[in-house]
């Protein structure tokens, strides 16, 4: 792992493309060690999770470059690598696993972490989630608390609770969700760590009750 933090700090640093050509057996070596842990990670998540089961490491991963079509930000790269396994792939809008590096001082997220959740579902989703929150909330809230060593991220909730939506509901809390995640930080010094995917994958499946819950849901 040591080799992929290495490279995403230098990019942070030279975030151009003519360094990069420079370095572009580097980023070829990076990004192949971490496709390896990703398929080591996808192949475990597949072990405990069957709704996951025939992906591949292109469902899962994404382009290192970045679509600056519409950004003010032109830099072309990314500053992190990550590895999403959800059911029917990464476009799915579904819940999924996600693994996450990158660079110390990026900007992007800001740390290193596991993620399994549903990031900005769309109106439909939302609602038919909060009104299964409504009349049957105990599965959502077993399997959250199931989750040892991740929190519900609650960083982009409402300030209020939606319209329609009782504020004496004994979890009204929940229905101010706008995503729904489970993340823990993952440290610097548990990717140094030989056992890292088994560890990863261990706490995924801590999580595999409320990402399970999340895709019932929304499918119905």
């Amino acid at each position: 792992m040591e080799d992929i933090l290495e490279f995403l700090e230098a990019v942070l640093h030279n975030n151009n493309r003519p360094w990069f050509q420079e370095h572009k057996k580097q980023y070829q070596q990076a990004q192949a060690h971490f496709n390896a842990i990703a398929e080591q990670i996808i192949a475990g998540v597949q072990q405990f999770d069957d709704d996951c089961k025939g992906l591949t490491l292109k469902d899962c991963t994404y382009r290192f470059y970045r679509d600056t079509r519409f950004s003010p930000d032109k830099r072309p790269y990314k500053t992190h690598f990550g590895v999403f396994v959800c059911p029917e792939g990464k476009k799915s809008m579904l819940a999924g696993y996600y693994f996450h590096v990158e660079a110390k001082e990026s900007e992007y997220l800001g740390h290193n972490m596991l993620c399994t959740g549903m990031y900005m579902p769309d109106t439909a989703m939302l609602k038919t989630i909060r009104d299964e929150i409504l009349f049957n909330a105990e599965p959502l809230v077993e399997s959250i608390a199931k989750a040892k060593g991740f929190g519900l991220d609650t960083s982009n909730a409402m300030k209020r609770v939606p319209n329609g939506y009782p504020k004496d509901h004994p979890q009204a809390e929940l229905f101010k969700q706008r995503d729904w995640l489970l993340v823990q930080d993952l440290p610097d010094a548990r990717l140094s760590d030989p056992h890292l995917v088994d560890w990863v994958v261990s706490e995924f499946e801590k999580t595999k009750d409320f990402c399970q819950w999340l895709n019932r849901t929304v499918r119905g």
